[in-house]
């Protein structure tokens, strides 16, 4: 089986993830605090990514208004997402995202406030007009998520006028969006962005939401509670997606080297290095993982909450076996040395 299969299963793995966590934040935190931890995700994920993808998505010789909402289009695309677009004029173009939304997939969207939604609008689309000095750029939401309308959809405009903090984002629920045309909708470059980098970027595109969600809700309540929440997270969906996974992979629910097989496969899906250990009798005990790309270029506290959150998805598919395995993990030199036995007790 190729490694794209590993690529999928880690993407689909940290999708869930980020949809889990969400929940979980949502049954244990009041929506104010969801709609903060929002907007501090998304204005983090901005910074980190608009302007710098920006230019390479060949979108500045575009009106600005016109160029963002063509970028929530190819951008999103690259990540998976379904987003539309419709152009009026150079001054006001709209983004429709389609269902299944990403960010709420499935039963999701039932379980989350209407904050989330909230929090990043704030948080990214009221955002581009500063990131691209134009004063005079703002974002009108028409529709949202959880309200029961037609999905989340609005317009990126420019006003005559240079707007203030708060009317980079307004609200129109009055409006219509305009006709939807095949032959308008941008795409990514296909000399750049073959099935293979796409695969790669779906799954960066999960793992990158889950480091940034995880380090914005230690900043807003704290390491403990926030390795706590996320930790429970990542436990319950390795437990519940260990059968997908494993499907998706190739791998048997069945003896210990059947486990190591498993996690052998995950983190191939990951791009990271990986070294089986074998013990005297042939049986595969465990195996050295090194070049981890969940923690790469994080440093401190960021890199131990993510690590360990991170770990608990691994320790729940193991027990998610039939037979159910206890995982252990030594860290040395930047590698870590994961052991898969038997669970002996509880």
């Amino acid at each position: 089986m190729s490694d794209s299969a590993f690529i999928r299963a880690q993407a689909h793995l940290h999708h869930a993830y980020l949809l889990g966590l969400q929940l979980m934040l949502s049954s244990n935190k009041e929506p104010a605090l969801l709609e903060e931890w929002s907007f501090r995700l998304f204005r983090r994920q901005h910074e980190q990514k608009f302007l710098s993808s920006f230019e390479k998505l060949g979108l500045s010789e575009l009106s600005d208004a016109v160029a963002c909402a063509q970028y929530h289009v190819v951008s999103n695309a690259i990540g998976g997402v379904g987003v539309e677009y419709m152009y009026e004029s150079d001054q006001k173009a709209w983004v429709r995202f389609r269902y299944p939304r990403w960010m709420f997939k499935g039963p999701t969207i039932c379980g989350v406030p209407n904050e989330i939604c909230r929090g990043f609008l704030r948080g990214w689309y009221a955002h581009n007009g500063v990131s691209l000095k134009n004063p005079r750029l703002g974002f009108v939401c028409v529709s949202e998520d959880m309200t029961g309308e037609i999905g989340f959809c609005g317009y990126f405009k420019e006003y005559d006028h240079e707007l203030s903090a708060g009317e980079r984002l307004a609200f129109a629920k009055d409006e219509m969006l305009p006709e939807y045309k095949q032959a308008e909708q941008p795409v990514p470059p296909v000399d750049q962005w073959n099935e293979e980098r796409l695969e790669k970027a779906n799954r960066n595109y999960a793992i990158e939401f889950i480091r940034n969600s995880l380090i914005e809700l230690m900043g807003l309540i704290g390491r403990a509670e926030a390795q706590a929440l996320g930790s429970r997270a990542a436990r319950l969906i390795g437990l519940q997606y260990f059968q997908e996974t494993r499907e998706m992979i190739g791998a048997q629910d069945g003896d210990l080297q059947s486990a190591v097989e498993y996690l052998e496969k995950m983190f191939r899906g990951m791009g990271d290095k990986i070294e089986l250990v074998t013990a005297t009798d042939g049986i595969k005990i465990g195996l050295i993982h090194s070049n981890l790309r969940i923690v790469r270029s994080l440093e401190g506290e960021e890199r131990d909450l993510i690590f360990s959150c991170w770990q608990q998805l691994w320790h729940g598919a193991m027990s998610s076996f039939r037979v159910p395995k206890q995982l252990q993990w030594e860290a040395s030199d930047n590698r870590i040395r994961w052991t898969v036995s038997d669970l002996t007790e509880r």
